[in-house]
C-alpha cells in the first residue's frame, strides 16, 4: 500500500492545501494568514535523454547513478524546498486553488478578500472584495477552477459566486451569483464535459452545503437540489467508470458525511442518494469523513478511494465492493489526534495529507521496495543473515519553517482567527526547526 516518506512541520494550523496541476508544487494556508509554497522532489529523471549534455543534465545523472539509476526524488535523497512563502491575509487562509492550467493562483481569506497571485513567486497580481451578504461580510468557504474562463467562490452564507477570468485576472465583481444551499459550500465538484461538449471543458458542477447536494450550470444557474440528507456533507469527488449497470461510464459522485458515511450519488440523478458506505461505525454516529481522494488509476488499485476520518485515520475504500478495505496497510495515521483537513495525490502519484500542523508524503510501498539496490536485495535474499532491514523508517521529520519575510500586501494583524469547524480543527504541538531536510526512501 503506501508509505510515509516524510512529516513536514508547519508554524500553525493547517486551513487548506492546493497542488499544481502539471508539477510538484504544493501551498498550504495557515491559520495565521500566511501561505507558503513547497516544490516537491521529482520522481522521473529526465536526464534520461543521451543527447542532452550540458553540465546540469552531467550532474543529474551522476547523481542518478550513485542513486541506482534512480532520481533524487525515487530514491528519497531529494530536499522539500520552499519556493516562497508571505503573510497573504489578515486573520486566516480559509481557501486556495490553482487556475484551470496552473499558470495563477488563488487565495481568499477572512479579510473578505480575494488575492490573484503568481505561483513561481506569490507577487500579487490584483485583489477583489468578496460581496457581503445582507449588509454582514460573508466569510469564503472553497475556491475552485471550473475551466481556463471561469472561478468559482463558495461562501460562509450558501453563496456561490461565478468570477470572470477572461480578462486573464478576476474582474471587480462576479459575473453570477447563485443560492444553492442554506449554510457554507463544504465542496465543490467540477463535471466533466460530456461527449457532445464542443468546448472540452467543465461548465457543470455539484456542491455540498449543510445536509443538502446541489447541480449548477453556468447559464442554467441552479438546476436541482436534494432532499435533506439530515447528516451533515463536508466533501465531495466525481468517480469516472461507476454508474448503473447499462451506463457505466455515467459516473458517480461521493460524499463524505459527519457520521462516517460515505454516499454515492448517479451523475445526473441528485434528488437523492443511491448507495451509502460505512466507514466509521459507532453508536450514534462515525468520525466524520472530513476529505477524500480517487486513487489514480496508474497506480492500478482499481476504484478505490483515501477517506481522512475524524480520528486522524487515513483509510483504503473499495468503490466497487462497496466497503472499505480489509488488506494489511489499508488503514494509515496521519496523525494521533489531529484529523487530516485535505488528501489528495499530486503529479507523481504521490499522496499528500494535511492536518493539524503538519504535511505527510505517502508513496506506493512496492515502488520503494523496488528500488532497493542489489546489494540491499541481496540481503534480504539471504535469511541467515541479520541485516538491518532495508525497510527502516529512513524518515526524517522536518522543522518548522520561520516566518521571517514580509508581507508584499503590507498585512501585519496576526489577531484574527476564525472558529473551528465541528471536528475538523484542533490545536497541535509546536514543530521543531530548520526549513529544508532530506528524506530516504522517497
Amino acid at each position: 500500500m503506501l508509505e510515509n516518506l516524510c512529516t513536514l512541520p508547519l508554524s500553525a494550523d493547517v486551513f487548506t492545501t492546493a497542488l499544481h496541476p502539471s508539477e510538484p508544487l504544493l501551498t498550504v494556508g495557515l491559520t495565521n494568514g500566511r501561505v507558503k509554497t513547497f516544490r516537491l522532489p521529482a520522481v522521473s529523471a529526465s536526464e534520461d535523454n543521451d543527447d542532452d549534455d550540458d553540465d546540469a543534465s552531467k550532474a543529474s545523472k551522476a547523481k542518478a547513478s550513485a542513486n541506482g539509476g534512480r532520481s533524487p526524488g525515487e530514491s528519497g535523497r531529494g530536499t522539500i524546498d520552499t519556493v516562497w512563502q508571505t503573510r497573504r491575509h489578515k486573520g486566516s487562509c480559509r481557501t486556495l486553488a490553482y487556475s484551470y492550467d496552473g499558470s495563477a493562483m488563488y487565495s481568499a481569506g477572512t479579510d473578505g478578500l480575494v488575492k490573484h497571485f503568481s505561483p513561481e513567486d506569490g507577487r500579487v497580481i490584483s485583489k477583489m472584495a468578496i460581496p457581503a451578504r445582507s449588509g454582514e461580510p460573508d466569510g469564503p468557504s472553497m475556491l475552485h477552477a471550473l475551466n481556463p474562463q471561469a472561478l468559482l467562490l463558495g461562501c460562509d452564507s450558501g453563496a456561490l459566486h461565478l468570477i470572470d477570468l477572461r480578462d486573464g485576472a478576476p474582474n471587480q465583481k462576479p459575473a453570477q451569483t447563485h443560492v444553492p444551499h442554506d449554510d457554507y459550500i463544504s465542496a465543490i465538484v467540477a463535471m466533466p464535459p460530456t461527449a457532445e461538449s464542443t468546448s472540452g471543458v467543465p461548465k457543470q458542477w455539484i456542491t455540498t452545503g449543510g445536509t443538502t447536494l446541489a447541480a449548477t450550470d453556468w447559464r442554467k444557474g441552479v438546476m436541482r437540489q436534494s432532499d435533506d440528507q439530515e447528516d451533515e456533507l463536508l466533501c465531495a469527488t466525481f468517480v469516472p467508470g461507476l454508474g448503473p449497470k447499462k451506463n457505466r461510464n455515467n459516473g458517480m459522485v461521493a460524499v463524505g458525511t459527519s457520521t462516517g458515511v460515505v454516499t454515492l450519488w448517479d451523475r445526473g440523478a441528485w434528488d437523492d442518494q443511491q448507495e451509502r458506505i460505512v466507514v466509521d461505525q459507532a453508536r450514534g454516529g462515525g468520525e466524520s469523513i472530513d476529505a477524500l481522494a480517487l486513487v489514480p488509476a496508474e497506480l492500478g488499485w482499481g476504484k478505490k478511494m483515501i477517506v481522512a476520518v475524524g480520528d486522524g485515520t487515513l483509510r483504503v475504500v473499495d468503490l466497487v465492493r462497496r466497503k472499505q478495505d480489509s488488506e494489511p496497510g489499508s488503514v494509515l495515521r496521519h496523525d494521533d489526534a489531529e484529523a487530516a483537513v485535505s488528501v489528495a495525490f499530486d503529479c507523481h502519484n504521490r499522496l499528500i495529507s494535511a492536518g493539524g500542523r503538519t504535511v505527510k508524503v505517502w508513496q506506493e510501498l512496492s515502488e520503494l521496495q523496488g528500488g532497493d539496490s542489489e546489494e540491499d536485495e541481496d540481503e534480504d535474499d539471504d535469511s541467515d543473515d541479520e541485516g538491518d532491514g532495508a525497510g527502516g523508517s529512513g524518515k526524517r521529520a522536518a522543522g518548522s519553517d520561520e516566518d521571517d519575510d514580509s508581507d508584499d500586501d503590507g498585512d501585519s494583524d496576526d489577531s484574527d482567527r476564525p472558529k473551528k469547524r465541528g471536528k475538523r480543527r484542533k490545536f497541535a504541538k509546536k514543530p521543531k526547526k530548520p526549513s529544508e531536510f532530506s528524506f530516504p526512501g522517497l
